[in-house]
């Protein structure tokens, strides 16, 4: 086993090539894979945007309602990738397979318990984002236009998560090209079928945001197709596919120790998501026109956010490894350059965001005033892009170690305690225009960074927990 030494500051913050090309290996395709997700995203918002802006608005809140789904499922995962990476890095393949299975139960009891959840409350969380000021019949027709959305994309909840289980583990091995490659197609696919439904081109009929829906839904299932077929098929580049389902158990012990890792995860996906969603709807109290622009604000920045968020994954990827195989110095030293990475990056893509906010927003067809306050919205996200940049690399770290209750203290309880409350009291009762008090919670995010220093700094992440 390695034992720990001094760096210098330069080891800590700058790798050697070696080094470089390894992180490009495995986040270069995660990047492309996350770009495609949110130019879906994009594409879907301009399309309905297309349609009007009540339309544009009930898609976005459903879509953060769905959001919520989406990190439970990531979250749910997390816990048992954390051991399929380091099982990976020692070599034990069966381990690999257990975790497999361990994601794909909690995964099918989380998707059924959301499809229940939405079919009976969607309405009323529907309903909590409309502003009490609205319009009778702008309030009635984005409520419709939701319920519609929200019926259509529900099947498509089952196609995706079986996707993030299977793309999950080929990331924790560092094969991250075929879920890349399924990304790309299905993007095409919800491309050509977002142009038929929605608008009713070549003989389709025309849908509007039922079309957006549906389109979205077949993509999933044609990328859960892509990424299960691809994975069985090659037992050379995934021997861990093999014999994935013959016999189908899960060691208790490993189930013991496992869980209580995924549950701070799970929870903290949950609040963390919901807080977002919480976050929105502060905001929503402003009208709904705040709702408009902040959903194009979300949808831009979240293109320009691909590669810090891909870099954390990384980081979980190549950090846990290094743990797995017991080279805990190798551990430090990763973590370090890796969040120098994560911040460098941040800095020149939230540049770019900046320079791009004021001609973003004008590819929506929506109101003058609704593209302005969108594109002061994303100046204020560039500006702070590098603060989340840290936090999320620090999150990763700590993650990859096992220090799943801490990770949930850091990153949701963060969210409730300090960002959520901070938007609530700017929202309800200061007469703070919305773009002051979107730059003062976004900010918030430095106390955050401080906290992540002083945790990755510490070192209590550094563990091998497979050993």
């Amino acid at each position: 086993m390695e034992t720990s030494q001094s760096l210098t500051l330069r080891e800590c913050l700058i790798g050697p090539k070696g080094f470089y090309r390894r992180v490009a290996v495995i986040v270069l395709p995660i990047i492309v894979q996350n770009t495609l997700s949110n130019v879906v995203s994009l594409l879907d918002n301009v399309m309905v945007g297309q349609v009007g802006t009540l339309p544009m608005s009930a898609v976005a809140i459903v879509n953060q309602l769905l959001f919520v789904f989406y990190l439970c499922i990531f979250g749910s995962t997390a816990g048992a990738g954390i051991y399929g990476a380091q099982f990976y890095g020692q070599g034990n393949l069966d381990g690999v397979r257990q975790t497999f299975r361990i994601k794909l139960v909690i995964g099918a009891v989380l998707t059924g318990g959301a499809l229940a959840l939405f079919l009976a409350a969607g309405q009323p969380m529907i309903l909590s984002y409309i502003a009490a000021g609205t319009a009778p019949t702008d309030a009635a027709a984005t409520l419709g236009f939701a319920l519609q959305y929200l019926r259509v994309m529900l099947p498509g909840l089952i196609p995706f998560t079986v996707t993030q289980v299977y793309a999950g583990t080929l990331r924790e091995s560092g094969q991250t090209t075929l879920p890349m490659k399924a990304s790309i197609i299905a993007m095409a696919v919800n491309f050509v079928f977002n142009a038929l439904l929605i608008f009713g081109l070549l003989g389709f009929p025309r849908l509007g945001v039922v079309g957006a829906g549906l389109a979205t839904m077949l993509s999933r299932f044609v990328e859960m197709g892509i990424v299960v077929v691809g994975s069985h098929r090659s037992a050379e580049r995934y021997p861990y596919m093999q014999g994935l389902y013959r016999p189908f158990v899960i060691p208790k012990e490993l189930a013991r120790q496992v869980i209580p890792k995924s549950l701070p995860l799970l929870v903290n996906e949950f609040l963390w998501s919901f807080g977002q969603a919480v976050l929105l709807q502060c905001y929503s109290v402003r009208g709904i026109d705040v709702v408009a622009a902040m959903n194009i604000c979300v949808t831009c920045s979240n293109l320009f956010s691909t590669v810090f968020l891909s870099l954390g994954n990384a980081t979980a990827v190549v950090v846990g490894q290094e743990l797995g195989g017991s080279h805990l110095t190798n551990a430090r030293r990763t973590a370090w350059r890796m969040i120098s990475l994560s911040v460098v990056s941040c800095v020149f893509t939230g540049g770019a965001l900046a320079l791009c906010s004021p001609l973003i927003p004008h590819i929506y067809n929506t109101e003058l005033a609704i593209r302005l306050l969108a594109s002061e919205c994303i100046c204020v996200y560039a500006v702070c892009m590098p603060l989340q940049g840290f936090a999320n690399c620090s999150y990763f770290i700590l993650r990859s170690g096992g220090k799943t209750f801490i990770t949930f203290l850091f990153d949701s309880c963060f969210t409730w305690v300090v960002t959520v409350p901070a938007a609530f009291l700017l929202c309800r009762y200061t007469g703070l225009n919305i773009v002051t008090v979107y730059l003062a919670v976004c900010g918030l995010d430095f106390i955050k960074c401080l906290l992540g220093f002083v945790m990755v700094k510490k070192g209590i992440w550094v563990k091998n927990i497979v050993a």
